[in-house]
């Protein structure tokens, strides 16, 4: 388990103390997928870097597996840090050796004999899906390879902990959805947690169990995944979450509602279901919806019908529907 306290960190500047992160409190359990993420600037990548001490906090408590590594001493926390694996954006390898060299590395640091270690590494690509690469060189691979090859790297030392750092943000679409999925399937196969930090709610959307929403410097709010994207409760999270807003079109309406969906069937055909069901018409004026592990999550604004009747049967079948929650917009201007 990892547990954030109070933490702070202060960086000084020319113009005075710069606060890039202010009093974060947060806890990843063992075993999870949790996403960190928040526009530039959040304090994202100071948070990561806190979580091994690559940036030392100014104060507060990093606390892993029930040790502070603010109080180990630089030999305690070498040791520590080998439980604590790190990919980068820029992946970071050593472009002078092969792909097998590269992962063998951490092991040659950690004193394993060499053919002890070119086994592991051989096991390790072979994890990644590139044994056919090991006497190649960085230069030679793809984006997507070179992550690969980092990842394995990551896992040499077998960590128990392992911390993504915009690893995807280099990368195309396709390559960034498998690249996604490797990570989960080693999360789910080895055990390893996982912080992912990115900017990209997609990324959090693909792999992740929960999600904590910085903004500069700031815990703005955390839990699982469903839940934030469900009802982000900040200004913060509904920016992430809603990044264009919710409005598509601006249509006359006399009353507009609110839909959020909480999770139900994404395939459920709700709108065709009320005009089939309560023979009502609805005007869709926006949506931001996402399906996530078949599930729907989002929102939705509707203009009900002119006849007080029609948009009360409306708002009843609405009501009715499981994992479906509704409010009144009152400040809509059409």
């Amino acid at each position: 388990m990892i547990e954030i306290k109070h933490l702070c960190k202060t960086f000084p500047t020319s113009e005075g103390e710069f606060h890039a992160l202010k009093d974060i409190n947060l806890t990843i359990e063992d075993g999870a997928v949790f996403g960190i993420v928040g526009m530039s600037g959040a304090g994202k990548s100071t948070l990561v870097r806190c979580l091994n001490l690559l940036e030392r906090p100014t104060s507060g408590q990093v606390v892993v597996d029930g040790k502070d590594l603010c109080a180990l001493s630089q030999g305690e926390l070498i040791a520590q840090r080998r439980s604590i694996s790190m990919i980068f954006q820029q992946f970071n390898l050593l472009m002078q050796r092969t792909c097998l060299k590269n992962v063998c590395f951490p092991m040659e640091i950690a004193g394993v004999k060499e053919a002890q270690a070119r086994a592991r590494a051989m096991e390790l690509l072979e994890t990644v899906g590139l044994p056919d690469k090991a006497e190649s060189y960085p230069v030679q691979l793809s984006g997507g390879q070179r992550q690969r090859v980092a990842i394995a790297r990551s896992l040499a030392s077998n960590p128990k902990i392992l911390l993504c750092d915009e690893a995807t943000s280099a990368l195309d679409p396709k390559t960034t959805r498998d690249i996604l999925r490797l990570i989960k399937d080693i999360n789910r196969r080895l055990g390893i947690t996982v912080v992912v930090i990115t900017h990209e709610m997609a990324v959090v959307e693909e792999i992740c169990t929960h999600v904590a929403i910085l903004d500069h410097g700031v815990m703005m709010e955390t839990g699982r995944v469903e839940e934030v994207f469900s009802n982000p409760k900040t200004e913060a999270g509904r920016r992430l979450v809603y990044p264009d807003g919710v409005v598509i079109d601006r249509l006359s309406a006399a009353r507009v509602v609110r839909i959020v969906f909480n999770g139900g069937s994404s395939y459920e055909p709700l709108i065709a279901s009320l005009a089939i069901d309560c023979g009502v018409k609805v005007n869709i004026l926006g949506a931001d919806t996402r399906n996530i592990d078949g599930q729907a999550f989002g929102s939705m604004l509707l203009g009900l019908p002119q006849d007080p009747q029609e948009a009360a049967k409306a708002v009843g079948y609405l009501k009715n529907q499981p994992n479906v929650t509704m409010e009144e917009v009152r400040d809509y201007h059409g």
